[in-house]
């Protein structure tokens, strides 16, 4: 009689657990799977999304928009000017930003260390108003690259800011390779020896031959880089420390590259 009872009380909680697993799993074919997005996923389709809802407000814009221009080399080739930072993100592919580190943290342990926001102070009867100062670089790696800078009252709308200029001045950089002890064709320095000023600071940038590499400071590798450019000489004088002016200078420099027939 025992083992009866056990045995129908088996068939019942099988019973029950078979009916747990097909519940489960009908459930789990209704249900979409949920799957978490990343930060750089979330970004990407924000601009995207901002994008496709932009209205272009000058005629460069509307012909952009129409489909009429599909090359960024048209349009600075023309010289026309850029008002609108979109027409950079629809035209240049593979747009790349970064930033360079123009202040210094303040305090006891951190005081001293490079970033890439410039604190300044102003005195008001108020009091003190802090403004944030961010100078970006944007460029595809294939000679064009653009530098801008931008302040607000916050760390965050200042990088939109300088991001923003930064489209707006992008500019096409010529690359060649012209060293002695390099005999290639290929696209990896720059064509000609070029000089650049800006304050104090003084560049000078020299072709180089393949596999040498950027010889110059680690915050201008990353305008460099923005530019396509892998192998580079040069030479600067004057107060480098001030990455600002040390920028404007070698931006300077490779707009010369330009100015050259060659």
């Amino acid at each position: 009689m025992t083992e009866v009872v056990e045995a129908k009380e088996k068939a019942a909680d099988d019973k029950v657990s078979k009916e747990f697993a097909e519940t489960a799993k009908a459930t789990e074919r209704g249900r979409p799977e949920f799957k978490r997005e990343s930060r750089e996923d979330r970004f990407a389709r924000e601009a995207k999304e901002k994008l496709e809802a932009w209205i272009p407000r000058t005629e460069l814009g509307r012909a952009v928009r129409a489909g009429k221009v599909a090359n960024i080399d048209e349009v600075l080739d023309e010289g026309k000017k850029i008002m609108e930072p979109q027409i950079v993100d629809l035209l240049v592919k593979n747009l790349k930003t970064d930033t360079l580190f123009i202040g210094q943290a303040k305090g006891k342990f951190g005081g001293g260390k490079r970033r890439a926001f410039r604190q300044t102070q102003k005195k008001t009867k108020e009091g003190n108003v802090l403004t944030f100062g961010v100078m970006a670089v944007v460029g595809d790696g294939h000679g064009h690259v653009g530098l801008g800078y931008g302040r607000a009252a916050e760390t965050l709308p200042a990088k939109e800011k300088a991001i923003r200029k930064a489209k707006l001045n992008i500019t096409k950089i010529q690359r060649g390779c012209a060293s002695f002890d390099c005999s290639c064709e290929e696209e990896h320095s720059i064509p000609l020896t070029v000089k650049g000023k800006c304050g104090s600071v003084r560049v000078q940038l020299m072709p180089a031959p393949q596999g040498t590499g950027l010889v110059i400071n680690d915050e201008m590798k990353k305008i460099l880089k923005a530019v396509g450019i892998k192998d580079v000489y040069s030479k600067t004088a004057g107060k480098v420390n001030t990455t600002f002016n040390t920028a404007k200078a070698l931006m300077m420099a490779l707009e010369k590259i330009g100015e050259v027939r060659l």
